[in-house]
């Protein structure tokens, strides 16, 4: 079947050739958290077809911080997920015009000689760097380090100079064989386009700008000097990131012969500097200006463009060119929301879908609870990796189902405080558009955040993963001109949620009781360093771990 549906769109593709018609096709890659996403789209039909593959994400009980992935894993999942979208879509990968690909990020391996993973990768989730980034925070603001302020005054243990750190302090053997450090999506790109040399390395503004705190107004990376101040184990570092940095707009390279054999594409399409999964996920969402994203998935990224670069406190990314080319960039969002959702499941020994069953009937704040949803840090605004989730107003009677709604009606609330420290700094919220994985099968969760933002909630009709490779595939290949000309054409139309006018009024009272907790719990006294009572516990926790 499959042989004879492929046989049935090449000859479709010679036809249309011959009577001059344009038949443009393109291959979208989305690395997500556990899997990979390959979709082959058609300039104008859109989606033809998806394969995802899996890949382990390598945790230890021992270290909640810990999470890495190997390289490995993630480029063989890519030829099986590229397998099943060719076969689903029934494409001819020789008739692919381009490939483009995002991934997670900061998600970090150092390599060596010929650009050789010499790790696994820190995945964008791994916090054990979370006294680097706290040093990097703190010598940034001893020496007014102006960088700091475009990454909302905070340096986070999800980013790439404190991962990188954290692997240089404990790899004594290995660190100097490094030869450079790079982000997936780079990694990813120079695999795929034989690029063996540092030199010759595409850099993505989106990365390096959100993540590593370079800047091209600024000069780029943050002065030797202050590298060397937080650690001398970062003295010329800046200099061994070197590369091409770009925007996505523009060419990474063109597919090896190699990886063309191994994919079943041609050889020599074009490669656009890739991007990170939220941010591409946005262009894939429709984001335009006055419009913010939430791709809400296993984390929740905010996402937003601008005219201007406006800083703000505690979001932690404001990057010209990052998301969209020619605008601002500006990314926020919470350390876990799925991820939380899963965990209440497993503690349940239940399930998501099986707790989900009968949520629907649940009114605002019924429940009793208030849910701190810092399970896994908090990202925005407090930037803390610190913190650990809190659930206030448990009764004997409270169950997981209770506790899973009290998590939507949390992470909804958290949204809302970023949103509000957004527009308190000149970002206009005109449209809520809910993306990701999540909303696209939870209808709780969107009736949640509509009446808790007291705004409607649009969300897409369709699945938008992979829609934002493909806008940048068609670009490199020439097919669109425009970001805005390619999303007319792909992007999604949405379902509009308004708030329910009884829920509204009662998160109305419930907010502003989230917001002082939020800030109390998390402020300098009691969320940070040794006198904080939720870094405490995890101190206790892990020294009670290594008595065991």
């Amino acid at each position: 079947m499959y042989d004879a549906v492929r046989k049935a769109w090449a000859n479709f593709v010679h036809i249309a050739a011959k009577r001059g018609t344009r038949v443009s096709i393109v291959a979208g890659v989305d690395f997500g958290t556990l899997s990979v996403r390959v979709s082959i789209f058609d300039h104008q039909k859109g989606r033809l077809g998806s394969g995802i593959a899996e890949y382990p994400l390598l945790r230890k009980k021992e270290d909640p911080d810990h999470a890495t992935q190997k390289h490995a894993d993630h480029m063989e999942a890519l030829v099986l997920a590229m397998q099943r979208a060719l076969g689903a879509s029934g494409a001819d990968g020789r008739q692919i015009a381009a490939i483009a690909l995002d991934t997670t990020g900061s998600s970090v391996v150092p390599v060596g000689e010929g650009l050789v993973p010499l790790d696994d990768y820190y995945l964008w989730c791994d916090h054990r760097a979370w006294q680097e980034a706290a040093s990097i925070t703190q010598v940034a603001h001893d020496v007014n380090l102006e960088a700091i302020r475009w990454c909302g005054g905070v340096y986070s243990s999800e980013w790439g100079f404190a991962k990188l750190l954290h692997w240089l302090r404990h790899n004594y053997a290995t660190r100097r064989r490094m030869v450079t450090v790079l982000e997936h999506c780079d990694m990813a790109v120079a695999t795929l386009c034989g690029i063996t040399q540092r030199s010759a390395l595409p850099r993505s503004i989106c990365a390096m700008g959100h993540k590593w705190m370079w800047n091209r107004s600024l000069g780029g990376f943050p002065t030797d000097k202050f590298l060397a101040q937080v650690d001398p184990l970062l003295t010329g570092i800046g200099e061994n990131i070197g590369g091409r940095f770009a925007t996505s707009d523009q060419i990474a390279g063109r597919l090896s012969p190699e990886w063309a054999e191994r994919l079943g594409l041609s050889s020599g399409i074009p490669i656009p500097v890739g991007g990170i999964d939220a941010h591409w996920d946005a262009i894939g969402a429709g984001v335009g200006l006055g419009d913010v994203v939430n791709v809400i998935g296993t984390s929740t990224c905010i996402m937003a463009i601008s005219e201007k670069p406006n800083l703000i406190p505690g979001v932690c990314g404001v990057v010209p060119g990052s998301i969209h080319p020619h605008y601002t960039g500006i990314e926020a969002g919470l350390s876990a929301t799925g991820d939380i959702f899963d965990a209440i499941g497993r503690r349940a020994k239940s399930s998501v879908a099986a707790l989900s069953q009968g949520l629907e009937h649940y009114r605002a704040g019924e429940t009793g609870l208030l849910r701190l949803t810092w399970d896994n840090g908090d990202r925005t605004v407090l930037v803390n990796p610190e913190l650990g989730g809190v659930t206030a107003g448990w009764r004997l009677t409270s169950t997981a189902q209770d506790e899973l709604f009290a998590a939507i009606e949390g992470t909804a609330f958290h949204t809302r405080v970023i949103l509000e420290r957004m527009e308190e700094h000149g970002v206009p919220v005109h449209r809520i558009i809910n993306a990701g994985g999540i909303p696209q099968k939870n209808r709780t969760l969107n009736r949640v955040y509509a009446s808790a933002m007291n705004k409607p909630i649009l969300v897409p009709q369709s699945d938008p993963t992979s829609i934002g490779a493909a806008v940048f595939a068609f670009l490199a290949a020439g097919t669109y001109r425009t970001v805005e000309e390619a999303q007319d054409v792909l992007c999604p139309q949405y379902m509009t949620i308004e708030p329910d006018p009884r829920d509204a009024a009662v998160y109305a009272e419930m907010f502003p009781i989230f917001r002082k907790l939020y800030f109390a719990m998390g402020s300098e006294d009691t969320g940070r360093g040794e006198t904080g009572i939720l870094p405490a516990l995890r101190r206790i926790a892990a020294q009670a771990s290594r008595r065991e």
